[in-house]
């Protein structure tokens, strides 16, 4: 971990004792291994070209977070002395009233990304935040502590979205998510694309398919330096979870379709793993292992809702059904039923069921990358179904939503992104049987920019699978979701051309989910 613990703020009544704490911060912080510690370096540029972020928050804690990027797209541009970054959080926004400050250490082994733990805060209140480093100050980023677990809390509002394909399209979508105040922000995965596909190009990749670490920093560097992107990541704390394209696309455990060598890419993943813990403001748990990161938790907001983040890519099984290195056709066959097959590997699905039968709060939100209901997509009679969704892991779904028919309250709700459409659907134990009860109900966001399927296709999944009760592949946006006592508000967001840089963004279309009564009811 990189960042000093923090200082709390006792007012004027102790200015000495401030005065000697810092000093023996700055002290400490002088010495890293055999480097000599840059103080404070001056900067030709602004080294906060990336913004600022925070993250994960607790009733007394939230991680902020940035990286000293003067030069982003060639490797960051600085030298690789470590830099001390002071970091400041208060309760006002123009920082008058300080809470808590420290230093951090900016190294060039984590791409001089900092990710500061602050814990002694309120719980439920708004935070305001900055950095410091040599002659440069960052942008003011806000962010909000957790309500205090057990907290009677009446409403809670929060935004979800996911893939955000650079050349496809600009990021209105963010732009339109950070001018509303939002306790939260989920993102569902593909926060970056490893490759060039689509129409229609806006703006475009620098550099090929990255496979090392420093490429995998340049391209979250690239999707970072959006100002958009910046302004949410400023207004609101997140919590995030990963898919395929922050590595590789349609990848498996350890196995991908496009490098079939288990070594490269093993080493492809951590490089791509570390390269996200680099950018994301996520605690010191998660740093990567090598290959290897523990990323899904459970987060309690008062005693309204529980959020349980899940990873769909780490343990899951191998593809079903298919016969060469592709995961796109369309299949069906025994297989992808098999009890042992996992979509969230063993470990993970036994923490699943155990924190749904544990969860007392109001509602129990599951944010995962893809859509968990079953979509039967091949026209006609026939069935066909994508391996490299939940229906190629049929029983571990099955498990999966049972799990969520624990809940005491009845009130599951799943998030969803990857399919580049916005749906709502009723998730059954057993989509085969129309009688089989509802147990949770499913929201997918869309896709902020990522170019979606035909109308053609949606018509097609919406006659096949009469358990999907909305669905819209033609328009790019994200979803609000609104939690009170005895009711859920879901209100779907589109740009209304994700090609123009000034797009607007509206209403596309609105649902409620009624407490202890799982299902989508259709808004006007």
């Amino acid at each position: 971990m990189q960042a000093m613990r923090p200082e709390p703020i006792r007012g004027p009544a102790d200015p000495l004792r401030r005065r000697l704490l810092l000093a023996s911060l700055s002290a400490t912080a002088l010495t890293y291994g055999c480097n000599t510690l840059r103080a404070g370096p001056h900067f030709a540029s602004d080294p906060f070209t990336l913004g600022v972020a925070s993250g994960y928050p607790r009733a007394n804690a939230v991680v902020l977070w940035t990286r000293l990027a003067p030069n982003p797209l060639q490797g960051g541009g600085m030298d690789p002395t470590p830099v001390e970054v002071d970091w400041l959080i208060a309760e006002d926004e123009g920082l008058k009233r300080p809470s808590a400050r420290g230093t951090a250490i900016a190294r060039a082994d984590d791409a001089h990304s900092v990710h500061v733990e602050v814990d002694g805060l309120k719980p439920g209140r708004d935070y305001w935040y900055r950095f410091h480093a040599g002659n440069a100050t960052s942008p003011v980023g806000r962010t909000r502590t957790a309500p205090a677990s057990g907290e009677s809390l009446a409403r809670f509002r929060f935004a979800f979205g996911s893939c955000q394909q650079y050349e496809q399209g600009y990021f209105g979508a963010y732009r339109d998510m950070a001018r509303r105040e939002l306790d939260l922000i989920v993102h569902l995965g593909d926060y970056i694309y490893e490759s060039s596909w689509g129409a229609r190009h806006v703006r475009h990749h620098t550099g090929g398919i990255p496979t090392t670490l420093a490429e995998y920093r340049d391209r979250y560097a690239l999707y970072k330096s959006d100002r958009d992107l910046q302004a949410a990541h400023a207004a609101a704390p997140w919590l995030v979870t990963w898919d395929d394209h922050e590595v590789a696309n349609d990848y498996a455990n350890d196995r991908s379709p496009v490098t079939q060598d288990p070594v490269q890419f093993l080493a492809m993943r951590a490089a791509a793993y570390r390269a996200w813990y680099e950018h994301m403001p996520v605690p010191a748990s998660m740093r990567p292992k090598g290959p290897d990161a523990t990323i899904y938790g459970r987060y309690q907001f008062g005693d309204l809702l529980d959020m349980l983040m899940l990873d769909g890519r780490q343990y899951r099984s191998h593809h079903a059904c298919l016969t060469g290195t592709s995961a796109s056709p369309l299949a069906d066959c025994p297989d992808r039923g098999a009890p042992e097959r996992s979509y969230l590997g063993a470990a993970q699905e036994q923490w699943f069921a155990g924190a749904m039968r544990n969860s007392r709060a109001q509602w129990s939100i599951v944010a995962q990358p893809t859509l968990m209901a079953e979509a039967d997509r091949k026209p006609g009679t026939e069935h066909g179904y994508w391996m490299d969704g939940w229906d190629g892991y049929s029983a571990s779904r099955r498990r999966t939503i049972e799990a969520m028919s624990a809940q005491p309250n009845r009130n599951a709700l799943v998030l969803s992104g990857d399919v580049h459409a916005f749906w709502a659907a009723d998730l059954r134990a057993d989509f085969a049987e129309a009688k089989s009860p509802v147990v949770a109900t499913e929201f997918v966001g869309g896709a902020i920019t990522s170019q979606g399927a035909s109308l053609a296709s949606v018509a097609n999944m919406l006659g096949k699978n009469p358990h999907l009760r909305f669905g819209r592949a033609d328009k790019r946006g994200y979803a609000l979701m609104t939690l009170e006592r005895k009711r859920c508000d879901v209100e779907f967001r589109a740009v209304d051309d994700e090609k123009n840089a000034a797009s607007a963004a509206r209403t596309l279309a609105n649902f409620s989910v009624e407490g202890g009564a799982p299902g989508v009811h259709l808004g006007s």
